[in-house]
């Protein structure tokens, strides 16, 4: 496979994890399914490889409406 192909397979992985991602937290947020008066949503996306000894994990907050 040439680094190219390698780069796009990535690329696409990640688009369709953002866009998933995006639409599955606005979701959580629209229905309510958060309790109290809170400001911000704690977050964490953990990515892991079948196979290997990948696991990065990725902490963060989103401010909320």
């Amino acid at each position: 496979m040439s680094e190219d192909a390698f780069n796009m397979s990535i690329r696409k992985f990640l688009k369709e994890v953002g866009v998933t991602s995006q639409r599955k937290i606005e979701e959580t947020v629209r229905e309510g399914q958060i309790g109290g008066e809170k400001k911000k949503l704690n977050v964490r996306m953990t990515l892991t490889a079948e196979g290997t000894g990948l696991n990065h994990v990725v902490d963060g907050e989103i401010e909320l409406p």
